[in-house]
């Protein structure tokens, strides 16, 4: 089905342990993304018994190889020298039709020599999140990991309760981290930090290259990649949850889907992880931080940039400070799009931020606010917006100076600002019933919905409409 391929394995065996997953009672297979399956080039699906033993763990497809990556990080802020995958395995790399090459890996997989007294398995529930988040956040537009199959166990894992086990398989462009850089920096191990980052530019960044200073010009781009990302993120309202460095891609898509979930009223504020008790990744702390995880990274390749300490430290600072610059000038292009700004004009940022300060002072829902916005932008009465007050005539004024005509303006900003998101409730919703009753339906129902964000579809949009009565003390957890 799959043409695996290990260019991981290349690397030193310091890098990865081999070894394969731990069989299951009874692998279930409960989703299957046949969309992904094609675009990876697989050819001949086999049937879902067979599908189900291999993204359960209990048959490895021809070709695998599997390996638990190592990686270390920094976790709301305290550096662990070694984390790496302890409930993971890289079964290999496909390339699709187009040559280009993605990561499968197995999550909820069992105990590797990463675990550190984890059982290395994954509770349905935060399975079912990462796939409906993940591919949500695909239909969106967001660079991010992908989902293909999930699988129940057929057993129970224990938390604070039993609760049945699944297996994930997720896809990414690769699974490198700001923390698998730090793993080797730590160690001083120099032969193979400098063969981590030569993978990394030949597989993400091969312009890098040819550069005069490659490594440098690695952490360049690396940082553009995440300057983009955060800001597509702002601009749907995403709150990642857990922003660590071992959570953080070098190929700038967003990974880790644990304690993740959308903003409804706008409070930049807002905190869903249950773990992030002082609000370190808050919805407006995620810019900050991420220039903070690239600032690890700087110092990660410092001994790569420079045999001397001092003038490496020179060169990447600033590139990483570059990191605030950067991310303004995409968050403008997001918000200039969301507001229907086909050309630039000095004062957009400032009729941006007196919007979100006018929608959180009304406790304005972000995705329903932005939507409404596109409307009225095609001449239907400004219904809901009424809050915003004298902004709504500075926002027209300012579209008047705009070439675009009204009617491509509108289509532009619903192309722009979704009409659904992965609402919280229901996602709980589809969770809970999945969990508590092995009744799938509303996750898969969900899921359809999710696959067409700007559509004008009023069934969509009437399910997934704000709650009617928001919940203050919602709170995600971290999926392990």
């Amino acid at each position: 089905m799959f043409a695996f391929t290990h260019s991981y394995q290349a690397l030193p065996e310091r890098c990865y342990a081999r070894l394969g997953p731990v069989p299951v009672a009874a692998p279930r297979l409960v989703a299957f993304n046949h969309a992904l399956a094609d675009e990876l080039g697989a050819a001949g699906a086999p049937d879902e018994a067979v599908l189900a033993r291999w993204f359960g763990g209990n048959e490895l497809p021809a070709g695998a190889a599997p390996m638990a990556l190592a990686y270390a990080g920094h976790q709301f802020g305290h550096f662990v020298p070694q984390l790496g995958d302890g409930r993971a395995l890289l079964l290999g790399e496909v390339a699709g039709p187009g040559g280009r090459r993605r990561d499968v890996q197995l999550k909820g997989s069992g105990r590797t020599p990463f675990s550190r007294g984890g059982d290395g398995r994954s509770a349905l529930g935060p399975v079912l999140r990462e796939y409906l988040v993940s591919e949500a956040m695909h239909a969106l537009g967001i660079p991010t990991t992908r989902a293909l199959a999930a699988v129940t166990t057929g057993e129970p894992v224990f938390r604070e309760t039993a609760l049945p086990g699944a297996v994930f398989t997720r896809v990414a462009a690769s699974h490198i981290r700001v923390g698998t850089f730090q793993y080797f920096a730590a160690r001083e191990d120099g032969e193979a930090l400098r063969a981590l980052a030569d993978h990394a530019i030949a597989r993400h960044y091969p312009a890098a290259s040819a550069a005069e200073a490659p490594y440098l010009a690695l952490l360049e781009a690396v940082v553009e990649a995440q300057a983009a990302l955060v800001a597509r993120w702002l601009g749907i309202g995403f709150i990642h949850g857990v922003m660590n460095t071992d959570n953080t891609a070098i190929s700038g898509e967003t990974i880790d889907y644990g304690p993740c979930a959308f903003m409804d009223a706008y409070d930049p504020a807002t905190v869903f992880s249950s773990i992030d008790r002082h609000g370190r990744y808050a919805y407006a702390n995620q810019p900050p931080i991420a220039q903070w995880n690239l600032a690890r990274l700087a110092e990660a390749l410092l001994p790569l940039v420079d045999e001397e300490p001092a003038a490496a430290v020179e060169r990447v600072t600033p590139v990483v400070r570059e990191f605030a610059s950067r991310f303004e000038r995409h968050w403008l292009a997001v918000m200039r799009a969301k507001l229907g700004l086909a050309a630039a004009e000095e004062g957009d940022a400032g009729l941006a931020q007196t919007l979100l300060d006018a929608m959180q002072a009304a406790g304005m829902d972000f995705t329903r606010t932005f939507r409404q916005l596109a409307d009225a932008a095609a001449g239907a009465e400004a219904a809901g917006l009424e809050p915003l007050g004298t902004w709504l005539a500075d926002w027209r004024a300012r579209l008047a100076r705009d070439p675009q005509a009204p009617a491509e303006r509108a289509a532009a900003m619903r192309r722009a600002n979704p009409a659904v998101i992965p609402r919280n409730y229901r996602v709980e919703e589809a969770l809970a019933a999945a969990v508590e009753r092995e009744d799938f339906g509303p996750f898969e129902r969900l899921r359809g919905m999710l696959a067409q964000p700007y559509a004008s579809d009023a069934a969509a949009e009437a399910f997934l409409a704000p709650p009617a009565a928001p919940d203050p003390g919602y709170r995600t957890f971290c999926g392990t």
